[in-house]
């Protein structure tokens, strides 16, 4: 399997989904504003997402692909398929169990999770409302992550990735066309995110078909190979919970500092995330098949090789990331949300945040290589001890930092955090004998460390250029920020060529993917 060319299958789709994104986020900003159906629409789309990120997609996917890719390898096309079928089973009986209880007790469980509406009937109704039909998109979305893995495994990338852009396309969909004949505009996208679920899993089950691995329902039973999933599962369920714990820990230490606070991380983050899906999601959705493949082939030197080629390219394009964030962090932000009620004073504060986010942006990428390092060797206790210990010490950060930077003390410490998981697993592995630096992985990132360096030159110089620009009105600045992403691109792609942090052959190689 050629890794670049899985990245950019998975890199493009994500891409063009994180674009749909924003365009949805629009929509349902202008329609919706902030009012108690906003209110209640957002809790009841977090809730089944926070139970899909939960267990239905890092939890699912380090257990059942690499047992999955054992199975293919060494036992054939039928072994796996039965265990995907077996799987798919025991998953659908206790997701339809789960389901069905949140739905009878979802106004208890809107008690805890909104405790601010229970004041404010119609709030509270609302959200009971749209989060019984929001919630049985987790049933679907859980089936989906089974069929993903399966297509994932069999380096069939294309439909799995553009997965997400169905979700986007129903809610465009329900906001501009069903709102008008439903009670509320809410109303029409809690429907939308229950028909995207239903649209998601039959778009996989005729990409599984395809792929020559339609699955069955046989019936439920906990064979050996499904304790061993579910062995697994747990301690990689257990780590989510810590991160979406820590997440509501960032949130009530934001809402103690000065007012805007989290509005300023929500902005900040929504951008620092782009490179993170773009970049460390694709790379680690493809590596993770690739690692288990040869694994379960025991080809420990291809598994180094392709790690090392993982490592490298996240590196190469994290790394521009990171200085254009830390350089251009203001123009950014004034650029694209300072118009309306958010002033320029809100859009430095952004800045800053976004500033203190960047200096973690290639650990945030790293960490979605390294983890699957681990989960192709069944090891998902590792990751999640490291990923135990770094939370504490942002927790702590957070509490320091946050005396001195405000609201960017907070981002600062996810960074300092994300870093110190980096080097423990990369620690772990090297003493494995699991991650062993090439030449080739030396010298190309020290050469990309040098293009970037060239580039942020180029950008500190246009960008004293066009500070006029960046002073006037909203079309001038969008001018220049565009005039500042083309000539970051450029500069830097030109000054890799030059450098050898890439040769013109790979990239030609990538380009003509089907080659």
């Amino acid at each position: 399997m050629n890794l670049f060319r899985a990245f950019a299958t998975v890199g493009g789709y994500t891409m063009l989904s994180r674009i749909l994104g924003f365009a949805r986020d629009i929509l349902i900003a202008g329609v919706l504003g902030a009012g108690p159906v906003a209110d209640a629409f957002f809790v009841a789309f977090k809730l089944p997402n926070f139970f899909r990120r939960l267990f239905a997609e890092g939890a699912f996917n380090a257990g059942f692909i690499p047992l999955f890719s054992d199975l293919l390898t060494n036992r054939g096309k039928d072994q796996a398929r039965a265990f995907a079928e077996q799987a798919l089973s025991i998953l659908l009986l206790a997701l339809l169990v789960f389901v069905t209880l949140a739905q009878i007790f979802m106004p208890s469980i809107m008690t805890v999770l909104a405790p601010g509406f229970v004041d404010d009937p119609r709030r509270f109704d609302l959200a009971v409302a749209f989060t019984q039909i929001t919630f049985p998109y987790l049933l679907f979305i859980s089936l989906v992550s089974l069929m993903g893995g399966v297509l994932n495994s069999l380096q069939r990338f294309a439909a799995v990735a553009a997965t997400p852009i169905l979700l986007n396309i129903c809610l465009i969909t329900a906001i501009t066309l069903a709102a008008p004949h439903l009670a509320s505009p809410g109303h029409a996208l809690a429907w939308g995110v229950a028909v995207a679920g239903v649209v998601q899993l039959l778009w996989l089950s005729v990409a599984c078909h395809r792929a020559g691995m339609g699955l069955r329902l046989p019936r439920p039973r906990l064979t050996p190979k499904v304790r061993e999933l579910l062995t697994l599962m747990l301690p990689a369920a257990l780590g989510a919970g810590v991160v979406q714990v820590n997440l509501v820990v960032d949130i009530i230490l934001a809402s103690l500092l000065p007012q805007g606070s989290v509005s300023f991380l929500f902005y900040a983050d929504r951008l620092n995330q782009l490179p993170i899906g773009v970049v460390g999601v694709a790379v680690g959705t493809a590596i993770l098949p690739l690692l288990s493949r040869l694994v379960a082939q025991n080809d420990q030197k291809s598994a180094l090789a392709a790690l090392n080629r993982a490592i490298e390219l996240t590196m190469f394009l994290a790394l521009p990331a990171m200085f254009a964030f830390l350089l251009v962090a203001d123009e950014l932000i004034l650029t694209l949300f300072q118009r309306g009620q958010f002033s320029t004073g809100d859009a430095r504060a952004t800045a800053f945040a976004l500033a203190a986010y960047a200096v973690g942006l290639p650990a945030y990428v790293l960490i979605k290589v390294l983890g699957p390092a681990f989960f192709a060797r069944r090891d998902t206790r590792t990751p999640v001890l490291v990923g135990i210990g770094a939370m504490v010490v942002n927790v702590i950060l957070n509490l320091i930092l946050m005396q001195f930077l405000a609201h960017a003390g907070l981002a600062l410490a996810t960074a300092i955090a994300a870093w110190l998981n980096v080097a423990v697993l990369s620690w772990i592995l090297y003493r494995r004998g699991n991650l062993i630096a090439d030449s080739r992985l030396i010298q190309r990132l020290a050469r990309a460390i040098g293009a970037a360096i060239l580039m942020t030159l180029l950008l500190w110089w246009l960008k004293g250029m066009l500070a006029p620009q960046f002073a006037g009105g909203e079309s001038q600045r969008i001018l220049a920020l565009i005039a500042l992403v083309i000539a970051g691109l450029a500069g830097y792609g030109l000054a890799a060529v030059l450098l050898k942090a890439v040769k013109l052959r790979e990239i030609k190689d990538l380009l003509a993917r089907r080659r």
